[in-house]
Parts: C-alpha cells; structure tokens; sequence
C-alpha cells in the first residue's frame, strides 16, 4: 500500500507548495483562451473589453461635452440673443448627464459575457438620445440674423459635435453612426422642407463628415480589436511560459534531489558490500593457495580460484560505482601534492605492461623531457591513467600498438595522449560511450565487457582538476584518448630567495 502510494507521489511533477502559483497562471491561461475562443469571426471576442474601454473614455472626458455646449451657446446668444438657446442647453447637459450616470453605474458592475450585448445595446440607444440633441441644435433657424454668419457657426458647431462624438465613441461598435443619424436626418428633412441651397450644402457637407468620420471610427475598431488580440496572445504566451518555466524548475529540481538521493544510496551500498567481499576475497586466496594445508579434491582448488577471481572483478566494478557516487554526490575530495606526470605515466605503463604482453602489444613512449611538475592528487591521476591504458590493451587486438604521450599543451598546462590501433569507436557513439554506463557496440561484442563507467570517471576526476577529456575515434582507425591539465596546475622552478636582510642585498647589487 506504501509502495503504491509512493509511486503515485513521484508521477507528480509540479511542487503542492506552489500549487497558488500555478492556479493563478493556469487561470490566466484559461480566460485569455476563452477570450479568444469565446466568438468564431473574432471580432466579437473582445466586446466586454470594447465596451469597458468606451466607459472609461466616457467617465475621463465627461467635461468635454458642457464646455462645448457652453461655448456654443455664449457664441449663439452673442450671434443671436434669445433664451431659447439656453433651453437646448440644458436638455443636452441633461442628456450628457444621464450618459455620464449610466457609464458611472457600468462601471462599477462586473460586466459579463451575458451582460455585454445588453448593456452595448443600452449605450447605442445613449448615442441616439445624444444625437437627438444636437438634431434639435441642427433645426434652429435664425430669421434675424442677416448675412450668411449663422449657418457658418451651425456648419462649424456641427462638425465640432460630430468629430468629439467620433473620438468619443468609436470604441463602441456602431455607436458614431447611432450618434449620426439624428443630426443627418434633421438636416435632410430641413432641406427638404426649405429647399435653401445653404440647407443642402451644410446637410451635404455633414452627410459627408459623418461618413468620413464613421469610416475613421471603424477603422480605429479594427485596429483596437486587432492590438487586443496580440495583447492577449501575448499574455497568452506569457502565462504558458510561466507555467513551463514552473514545472521545469520543479522537475529539474526533483532530478537533481534524485539524482543525489541515488548517488549517496551507490555510495553508502557500496561501501556495505565491500566489507563482506573482502573476507570473500580473503578466505578464496587461502583457500586456493592451500595456506592451512593441501585441498583433497582438486577441483575444489579451481573453484576456489574462480570465487577469487569474481569477487576481484566485483570488487573492482564496486570501486568504480563507488568513485563515481562520490562524485557526483560532491564527496570527493583531492589530496594535491607535487607530482611528476612523466613518473607516474610510466608507472601505470609498467602495471599494464604484463598484460599487453600476453596480446603481443607493444606500447611505444613519447615523453618530453625536464617536464616540470604538477599540483595533482596521486591516487586520482593514477586511476585516470590506469583506466585509459586498460581500455587501449583491452579493445587492442593481437600484435597491436599503442602510444603514450606525455607534454606542453598549447595553453602551457600539460597532458598525456594514448593512442591505440584497435577497432576505434563510431563517432556517433562517441557520446554514449562517455555517459555513465554507456557501452559502444565493438565494447557489447568483446568478450572483456566492462561497467561503462572508466571514462565517465576519468570526465570527473579531470574536472576536478579544472581539466578536461578529450576522446577522437574513427572506426578501423583506432582511438585516441587525451587527459589534458590546465596551466594553472603546472609548477614552474623559482629562483632560490636569499636569507640576507634586504638591505644588504641591495648593498651587494650595488657593488
């Protein structure tokens, strides 16, 4: 029941505790697509957004409208005294008042996608009654007044109301021409009814503004609607990425914490099955080599050799996992000191140089002489060697040859080239054989298979170091692996320093 309980929790990628997090940007992704999704032409998606738009723009300019009207009608009872331009006043200020209040009250209702096409309807109908208004300016004749100065401030004050209506609603589908309708018809019917060429050329004139004005305020519809729609395309965006951000964070951060829960369980396993396997291993050499006295069954003997001789190779395969555990779980320490590698190249060579002998391989150097020495741990440099060596005597084939080099770099550090002639590695599976248990296929068909994690632990332990590895192979051409050191691991000879004081060292310069 545990187990299984367990299982279900580590199938969960995303952390409970910011679990808040990834609700809010998850419902932010939620609404932007519903947004997007919520019309089939798209023009119609954004309506709620629209609409709130207009009535904030009504709200902001709602002392635009009575400053107009009290401009036009100081000038109107300037041009034409009288009080019946003050009556027309106070029923458009009553008029912008009651539009001013229902935007007001919109605004503090949380509008809803049921809600929109009724309220959208309710400020059309607002348009109209504003235009009625300004149509009973556009009916006014003045009789008195001579010359043809009234129909010029008419025309003016007519434009004026219209392009403020314009800007003002444009925001509001279809709401500039609801706005315009009123003012033209009036205009219409008084041409018609006076047949005053100044009626027709105004009503002409403002027929064409409202149509030049209603194209103008479709047009910035569209562009609204278009910048909404890369707006939230882009939140969309945005709040996916956050979401695939969060999740990443949260499953790189379970891998890495399982990634070091495995290596300290290698590490701590495998220092427990040491201790058994060496009294393995112990019992199996006294026992093959008849400490306590000769063995009846010669068989028993050669079983006793073959025990050893698993327990060697098992202990071995422990060590490396054991290395390699440790490394990645940040436990391995170095014991730096002074080093020569040019010795400790040739003493790996002399610990392999049975082996390749047995397979007939000669191993030829190419040391630089006076090489000076280097800040390395020991143990660490002697396993990196020993382990490419292994690997060069082992994937040799019979009567082969091998090549160890040993000199400068280009960058002044220092490093060490083996190169063998054996069946080479293809170089697409050059990075299998460098990861972890990664094995190529000539190493799958060998009959001296390994654990695959030589290489990877040389990587390590050369990184450790601040150097770096380097592994060239073609197939049939053999392969060439290359431990490099950096500069800053080279020890260069310093001058002896002088126990004399230091005046007296200048002294002796100067004489």
């Amino acid at each position: 029941m545990s187990s299984g309980v367990s299982t279900s929790t580590d199938k969960i990628i995303v952390d409970r505790s910011r679990g808040h997090r990834n609700k809010a940007v998850s419902k932010a992704v939620r609404a932007t697509r519903e947004r997007l999704q919520s019309s089939a032409n798209g023009n119609q998606a954004f309506d709620r957004d629209m609409l709130a738009m207009h009535v904030r723009a009504i709200l902001q300019g709602a002392l635009i409208m009575p400053l107009l009207v009290a401009l036009v009608t100081g000038i109107g009872i300037y041009i034409s005294p009288g009080t019946d331009l003050i009556g027309w006043a106070l029923l458009v200020l009553c008029l912008h008042a009651l539009h001013v209040l229902l935007a007001r009250r919109a605004s503090r209702k949380e509008l809803g996608a049921n809600d929109t096409p009724k309220w959208r309807m309710r400020f059309l109908l607002a348009q109209v009654v504003i235009g009625c208004g300004w149509a009973a300016f556009a009916l006014r004749d003045c009789s008195a007044c001579g010359g043809d100065g009234f129909y010029f401030y008419k025309g003016a004050v007519l434009l004026v109301a219209i392009s403020i209506m314009a800007m003002g609603g444009f925001m509001l589908r279809q709401g500039v021409l609801f706005g315009f309708l009123p003012v033209i018809a009036a205009l219409i019917v008084q041409a018609a009814f006076s047949r005053n060429p100044l009626d027709i050329g105004m009503t002409a004139i403002c027929a064409t503004a409202g149509v030049f004005f209603h194209y103008i305020a479709d047009r910035l519809y569209r562009n609204s609607l278009t910048l909404m729609s890369y707006q939230s395309e882009k939140d969309n965006l945005i709040a996916e990425l956050e979401v695939a951000k969060s999740m990443s964070d949260e499953a790189r951060r379970r891998a890495e914490e399982a990634n070091l829960a495995k290596s300290r369980f290698l590490a701590s396993m495998s220092h427990e099955l040491r201790t058994p396997l060496n009294a393995i291993l112990g019992f199996s050499e006294v026992m093959n080599s008849e400490v306590l006295g000769p063995l009846a069954n010669p068989t028993y003997k050669e079983y006793a050799g073959d025990i050893h001789r698993s327990g060697q190779h098992l202990l071995n395969l422990i060590n490396e996992i054991l290395d390699l555990s440790r490394i990645e779980a940040g436990r391995y320490d170095l014991s730096e000191e002074a080093l020569s590698l040019l010795e400790i190249a040739e003493d790996c060579i002399g610990m392999v140089q049975l082996r390749a002998r047995g397979k007939d391989i000669t191993i030829h150097e190419q040391f630089e002489p006076q090489l000076p020495q280097v800040w390395v741990d020991e143990k660490a440099m002697r396993q990196v060697l020993l382990n490419l060596l292994s690997n060069a005597v082992k994937f040799t084939s019979q009567g082969g040859e091998i090549t160890v080099k040993v000199g400068w770099t280009a960058g002044g550090g220092q490093y060490v080239s083996i190169r063998d002639n054996g069946p080479g590695i293809p170089e697409e599976e050059i990075p299998v054989v460098l990861s972890a248990f990664g094995q190529g296929s000539i190493a799958i068909k060998s009959a001296e298979q390994g654990t695959g994690l030589g290489l990877p632990i040389v990587q390590a332990i050369l990184a450790k170091h601040d150097g770096h590895f380097v592994l060239r192979s073609k197939l049939r051409e053999g392969t060439e692996a290359i431990a490099i050191l950096p500069a800053t691991r080279v020890l260069q000879t310093l001058p002896a320093v002088s126990d004399a004081p230091p005046v007296e060292r200048r002294r002796k310069s100067f004489a």
